[in-house]
């Protein structure tokens, strides 16, 4: 095939055929399978019109309602694409044409490839599951837990056991577990200049795990429908945090209602089935809850992650995390933890968070646990830059 013939192919597959595609090119055999599977989906004006596996022609919306005939298109979509394209055609499936009710069908499950995006489907799903599809439904959450769990746990143990180390302050350290940088800013007020050298009076040292004091993390999350990423990643996180000795964690769980499920911890998948994602919003109300968890202040590290769409009483919700942060607790904003971009958020409650010295900025995966680490050692978050 010539370039020529190339460039037509391709824009052929971009624009769906038909009169108006002004290309001339014909499709035939895994082409034209594949142009199918995009006619399923991404055509405009028929809703419903052809089905998935039929002519191509002017494009039109054609999965229709039909379990078996979504699964076999589900089954295509993974022959002739990628996985990361698969799960956004998924995705756009779901969107698209409203295919939320076949996914209560344990045939449909079956055949979707599992990610972040459809777990948050599925729980929003939930109560509406029918007893025969949630076995399913279950096994389908715990695969992407635990692929989730194989990418994050290690590196955040590792940085997060290296925060608690250097939190520690060891009065009399071993010449090996001086941390020279924090021993000679506390210590010059007794620079010599004539010897041009500091004469340290105290040294600072990095504790080892066994000395380390234990650290206090409360996870406050928002289940509004459009947190549902946050939700699963932050249980996931919530779990690996919990299986450190040397950090107590509790996960709480808000609408306008606040669940406390730190109980379930040691199983990601209970506490994902044990949220209510959709409904309203009472950041206030889920901040008073943690506030009465604190016992430590010193030692607490109070993780909000919310879009911050507050409907519950605005200034009592900033009073509290004022209150927090001058009983000595960290506070960290995390408008999403997830790896969808910027989201939408409220940007007056950001700007007021801030002007508290508790800025709100999206979290990646990748970024949380410095994050978390920066906060148990109470220095500077390092706050993604935000493009001009």
């Amino acid at each position: 095939m010539t370039d020529t013939e190339e460039r037509l192919r391709r824009w052929r597959l971009v624009l769906g055929g038909g009169p108006a595609d002004g290309t001339g090119h014909e499709l035939a055999g895994r082409d034209a399978a594949m142009d199918r599977t995009l006619t399923a989906l991404y055509g405009a004006g028929r809703a419903g019109g052809a089905a998935a596996g039929g002519g191509s022609g002017e494009r039109g919306a054609g999965l229709g309602g039909s379990a078996p005939q979504v699964a076999r298109w589900l089954g295509d979509i993974r022959t002739y694409f990628p996985s990361s394209v698969v799960q956004v055609m998924q995705r756009d499936a779901i969107d698209r044409l409203g295919l939320s009710a076949l996914l209560l069908e344990p045939e449909m499950l079956e055949a979707v490839e599992a990610d972040v995006h459809l777990v948050g489907t599925l729980l929003s799903l939930n109560k509406a599951m029918p007893e025969t599809t949630k076995e399913t439904a279950r096994a389908v959450v715990r695969k992407v837990v635990e692929d989730l769990e194989k990418r994050l746990a290690t590196r955040t143990r590792a940085t997060l056991t290296g925060a608690l180390d250097r939190s520690a302050k060891v009065r009399r350290p071993r010449h090996r577990d001086i941390d020279w940088d924090r021993t000679i800013r506390a210590n010059l007020k007794h620079y010599l200049p004539e010897y041009g050298t500091v004469v340290p009076e105290r040294l600072i040292g990095y504790g080892r795990a066994d000395q380390a004091v234990k650290k206090d993390v409360i996870l406050c999350v928002d289940q509004s429908g459009s947190m549902a990423a946050s939700v699963v990643y932050a249980s996931v996180f919530g779990a690996v945090l919990a299986s450190m000795r040397s950090i107590a964690t509790k996960l709480v769980v808000f609408d306008t209602a606040v669940v406390d499920l730190t109980e379930q911890l040691d199983d990601p998948v209970d506490v994902l089935f044990g949220t209510q994602l959709g409904g309203g919003t009472d950041i206030n109300r889920a901040l008073a809850y943690c506030q009465t968890l604190i016992t430590r202040p010193a030692e607490t590290v109070v993780v909000l992650i919310s879009d911050l769409y507050e409907g519950g009483i605005r200034d009592e919700m900033l009073k509290r995390v004022a209150a927090m942060k001058a009983s000595g607790a960290q506070f960290v904003a995390l408008l999403a933890l997830s790896d969808e971009g910027a989201p939408a958020y409220d940007r007056e409650h950001a700007a007021a968070l801030a002007s508290l010295g508790a800025p709100a900025f999206a979290c990646t995966p990748d970024l949380f646990p410095e994050v978390m680490a920066a906060a148990i050692e109470k220095r500077p978050l390092p706050v993604p830059a935000v493009p001009a």
